[in-house]
């Protein structure tokens, strides 16, 4: 039995709330996930800091990357190829932890993140498909 393999990864654009980071989102966001490893160095997040219109200039992002990261908008960076972990950098770099900064991908605080994830997780019941709606 042979399998397409881009109709089996395109089912999983159809996961309600859920971006899997596959090989053409990683291909996308290239260059986005780059930056992000940039600020591990403690002169590039100074300089990211300082000015991070001009240091996101340095790199050849798209515009809608660039917006997302000066939004700090994860969501959508996330959908321009950024991987949540590549991210991290960005946000400790604002001084926010990992919880704090993945809470506003939910739009519940923190705290409320922080227990739903100690309780289990999202709960299976609900909306499982795009397509069927179900």
């Amino acid at each position: 039995m042979t399998i397409d393999i881009h109709a089996y990864l395109a089912e999983f654009e159809d996961i309600p709330g859920t971006r899997v980071f596959t090989a053409a989102r990683a291909r996308q966001g290239y260059w986005l996930n780059q930056f992000c490893m940039s600020l591990m160095a403690a002169e590039n997040r100074l300089r990211f800091k300082a000015d991070e219109t001009a240091y996101l200039a340095d790199w050849p992002m798209t515009d809608a990357q660039r917006a997302a990261v000066l939004a700090r908008d994860w969501n959508a960076a996330i959908d321009q190829g950024g991987n949540i972990y590549f991210l991290a950098k960005i946000f400790s770099t604002d001084g926010q932890s990992f919880v704090q900064a993945v809470s506003t991908m939910t739009g519940a605080s923190a705290e409320a993140h922080n227990a739903m994830m100690i309780a289990g997780g999202r709960s299976p019941d609900g909306l499982r498909s795009k397509k069927e709606s179900r």
